[in-house]
């Protein structure tokens, strides 16, 4: 089993960089692991991708050094099990709440007797080439992350990030706005800042990494500096059309 070398950037305090993928690309996710992020996330809530996509994204990815992550629909230990079982190296799971349901999460990547995960890494251990090895150190490898944004989640901060095992707690902006009745197109507000506060507060108490979105060089200099450590640099489908864009608009301003 190769090392999760993100999850041990966090662990030493460090910052890191990576991008989410919703356009179902092997291709492109295995261009954008040699462009030097340190973690892609797969996306399955937000898309159409489906596991047998999944897979072939992460044989794009494990060529590079880029962790791969799957964002899974829902909290379902199933759900959760499948993807480790194709090699991810870690999960991020939308809509978290409760710290009840990150123990659900956190068990359902983890071997019994720390966990409830069952036993089957079909590609994650190549193909049982490395059945023991896989079973000796998965527990300690996989990176459990969980989105924060929701008003419920927020009131149950200091509960959320004192769970064993979470990794990340990765700020979802857009719906957190949308939980407080916000309009997310028009950030920032004194509202969302306290909550932003408040995650990190959490996070640096319980050495959890903080994560969330950006748009811009600029931005991901100004969340660095302010205590993020899981950052995510746009999508494959942003920065895909951005490029586009750029260069359309130098040429129709001819």
């Amino acid at each position: 089993m190769h090392d999760n070398t993100t999850r041990q950037k966090l662990l030493n305090g460090e910052a890191t960089i990576g991008s989410f993928l919703g356009l179902g690309s092997p291709h492109i996710a295995e261009m954008l692991g040699h462009a030097g992020f340190d973690w892609l996330v797969l996306e399955t809530e937000h898309s159409a991708v489906e596991s047998e996509r999944v897979e072939q994204m992460m044989m794009g990815v494990s060529g590079t050094a880029a962790t791969p992550i799957v964002r899974v629909t829902r909290a379902d230990p199933l759900e959760i099990g499948r993807v480790l079982d194709v090699g991810a190296m870690g999960v991020l799971v939308p809509m978290v709440r409760t710290a009840r349901e990150v123990h659900v999460i956190v068990d359902a990547t983890r071997y019994p007797p720390a966990g409830t995960r069952g036993f089957g890494p079909l590609r994650a251990s190549r193909y049982a080439l490395d059945y023991e090895d896989y079973l000796n150190r998965a527990n300690d490898q996989l990176i459990v992350a969980v989105i924060i944004e929701t008003a419920e989640a927020i009131e149950n901060i200091d509960e959320i990030a004192a769970v064993p095992g979470l990794d990340v707690m990765f700020l979802g902006l857009y719906d957190l706005c949308l939980s407080y009745g916000l309009n997310p197109n028009q950030m920032p507000y004194p509202q969302i800042d306290d909550c932003i506060d408040r995650v990190l507060e959490a996070g640096k108490a319980h050495q959890v990494a903080v994560g969330t979105g950006v748009g811009s060089p600029d931005d991901l200099q100004s969340r660095a500096q302010q205590g993020f450590r899981f950052l995510s640099y746009g999508t494959d489908y942003l920065m895909l059309s951005g490029a586009a864009r750029t260069g359309i608009e130098a040429f129709r301003s001819l």
